[in-house]
């Protein structure tokens, strides 16, 4: 049975301010805050798998533990792309010191191939997805399931929080997209295209277009344009996917169907209710999950645990330096969970 923690979790100093009781210092951690003392266990590799979920072709990504005591699954922002979190998801791994097998599981034709020949799936379908993933590929593990949700991965998460109480045990929320911000310009831009079918089409086929220049060529232009930070994966995995027609449609048409979703207010109650099993951690100049996210949640639901991260953006998967960081932020909640829950 899950007990209540009574204490709050710890926020890095170096990068994160939070809204925290008392501060808890995972074993890892050092007192000079930035030296990680890890058990000597080597850091392993996420495997890439296909998986057949609802006669849907799914992309994996997962690292499994020899014993694991938990087992963590990322649902990812929009774009759902599963090689975009390949640094956090082995890192993520390491912090926890082999204890959890993880799995990142990507949207519905955010893939490589166009497996479900120009279908189109709405951010209810991707929920739906997740949720047959789970009751097909975790429904008979022993250990518990903790979500770890980017972005509108979040949303989608909490979603399912509610639809498997029983199995899943803790949420985290990545740079939450929970609600419209009407003050931003860019969400503005965003949901205009997404909301026109000739203009989402039109946009799809020039990013495809880009799909036809030789792979040099083609990194050089999303290095220089939109990733000069970029880990080599994240440019990889940008160049491989997103410049496909189908995953541009369906990234287009799943940020559609968020915007009419997103304009109701979020469940307070469910949140109150469980306050002790969820986690979110903020930008502090993200306009997905905007500052006034933060201190709507904190007077809506006090005693959650709420942390801004400073050093980097809403795509931190993107970056070593980023993925590492954030890393070690939900390793730090997750034991912290998992040390309450056994007192």
């Amino acid at each position: 049975m899950l007990l209540r923690p009574t204490t709050r979790p710890l926020c890095f100093s170096l990068c994160f301010h939070s809204k925290a009781r008392r501060s808890y210092r995972p074993k890892w951690l050092s007192k000079d805050m930035g030296r990680v003392e890890l058990d000597s266990k080597a850091k392993r590799q996420a495997d890439f798998r296909l998986c057949n979920v609802s006669s849907h072709m799914t992309e994996l990504l997962e690292i499994r533990a020899d014993d694991p005591k938990m087992h963590v699954l990322l649902i990812p922002g929009n774009p759902g792309v599963v090689t975009f979190y390949k640094d956090f998801v082995e890192s993520l791994y390491e912090f926890l010191e082999g204890d959890a097998s993880i799995t990142a599981i990507s949207h519905l034709s955010h893939t490589k191939k166009d497996w479900d020949h120009g279908r189109l799936f709405s951010l209810e379908e991707q929920t739906d997805h997740k949720m047959d993933f789970i009751k097909q590929e975790l429904e008979n593990i022993e250990v518990p399931i903790i979500l770890v949700g980017h972005s509108i991965g979040s949303y989608i998460s909490i979603d399912m929080f509610k639809r498997s109480s029983e199995k899943v045990i803790y949420c985290i929320g990545l740079y939450p997209f929970l609600a419209l911000n009407l003050q931003s310009t860019e969400q503005s831009i965003v949901g205009k295209i997404a909301a026109s079918r000739v203009v989402s089409v039109a946009l799809s086929l020039i990013v495809a277009s880009l799909g036809f220049l030789p792979r040099s060529a083609l990194r050089l232009i999303v290095t220089n344009s939109l990733a000069k930070s970029w880990s080599a994966v994240a440019v990889e995995a940008t160049c491989s996917h997103l410049v496909q027609y189908h995953t541009m449609r369906n990234v287009l048409f799943m940020a559609m169907t968020e915007f009419r979703k997103l304009t109701a207010t979020p469940d307070w109650a469910f949140m109150r209710e469980n306050k002790e099993k969820l986690a979110f951690l903020f930008g502090g100049d993200d306009h997905w999950g905007p500052l006034q996210m933060f201190e709507e949640i904190s007077k809506q639901v006090p005693g959650i645990a709420l942390s801004i991260e400073r050093g980097h953006n809403h795509a931190f998967s993107c970056t070593e330096a980023g993925a590492s960081c954030v890393a070690k932020y939900v390793a730090s909640l997750i034991k912290n969970q998992l040390l309450h829950s056994r007192q």
